[in-house]
């Protein structure tokens, strides 16, 4: 659909994930849009409100499971008289489909795939285009207005301690349908040019991702980056050498052996208990 005149045509973007890759993976497929800016990006509840009162978008993918404050508690903290339009992202359908019911434009269930997402863009571009927001601004009023809905079923309370997340799978695009490759099932990643390979007992996977992104959201006491290449699970590596030269390599219990880099050495050796 082509704007009216004097409409908005472009697109002012925030995106909310406490997951580094999720957060990459929306602005991976944002970054393609002509008419779509990313103006920030947001890890935590807290942090997602204080971006839209700074940044002003007109589009947020917010995700619902978050520590702190859920995405459903954002909506109910958001001026209603002057909403963004949100796009829910959660791994619960029913939990999605009930966020949408409250206060959406659209929702995304984890993991999605490209196609999933250009619909749910398109819907927003819909409503931003038309300024259709007096609709959205009715629908948050009653959001406010309702009882406050109870946690996601993995959100821990408001009391509790909240430990560190990290990554638990990562979505992998096959022939048109996505597949979900568990972290716990991979041995070791290695970067192929602008591609990662996750290599698990029996399979490689490619995923078109950086190395710093999965490094980030991997538990360092599970993981650690030998090479800028290289990633290893811990527990696989069995033996450390020393070669000539002053390079250094790992080998794992597959046989498998990778170049250790010098500026990570003292942290691999640190991990291993090897400083003396």
């Amino acid at each position: 659909m082509t704007p009216q005149a004097g409409l908005p045509t472009r697109i002012r973007a925030l995106v909310v994930d406490d997951e580094p890759l999720g957060r990459q993976r929306v602005e991976d497929l944002l970054r393609a849009e002509p008419d779509v800016d990313i103006v920030g990006t947001a890890a935590t509840g807290d942090a997602a409100l204080e971006a839209i009162r700074a940044l002003k978008p007109n589009l947020v993918f917010l995700d619902v499971e978050m520590p702190g404050k859920t995405g459903l508690e954002v909506v109910r903290e958001l001026d209603p008289a002057d909403p963004p339009a949100i796009v829910f992202v959660t791994a619960y359908d029913k939990f999605a489909l009930r966020a949408f019911d409250l206060a959406a434009v659209d929702y995304l269930v984890k993991p999605f795939d490209d196609e999933r997402f250009a619909q749910t863009l398109e819907r927003a571009r819909h409503t931003i285009a038309l300024r259709d927001m007096g609709q959205l601004r009715e629908r948050l009023l009653s959001a406010l207005q309702a009882p406050p809905p109870p946690p996601p079923p993995t959100a821990p309370s408001a009391a509790s301690a909240e430990p560190p997340r990290y990554i638990e799978r990562i979505p992998v695009e096959m022939r048109g349908k996505v597949h979900v490759v568990p972290v716990a099932d991979i041995q070791m990643i290695t970067a192929s040019g602008p591609y990662a390979e996750l290599h698990t007992a029996d399979h490689k996977f490619v995923i078109r991702e950086t190395m710093q992104a999965l490094e980030d959201g991997l538990d360092p006491d599970v993981f650690i980056r030998v090479h800028r290449s290289a990633i290893v699970r811990l527990a696989l590596i069995e033996n450390f050498f020393r070669e000539a030269g002053g390079d250094y390599e790992v080998q794992l219990k597959s046989g498998i052996r990778l170049r250790v880099s010098r500026s990570r050495r003292e942290p691999l050796e640190a991990k291993l208990g090897l400083q003396r």
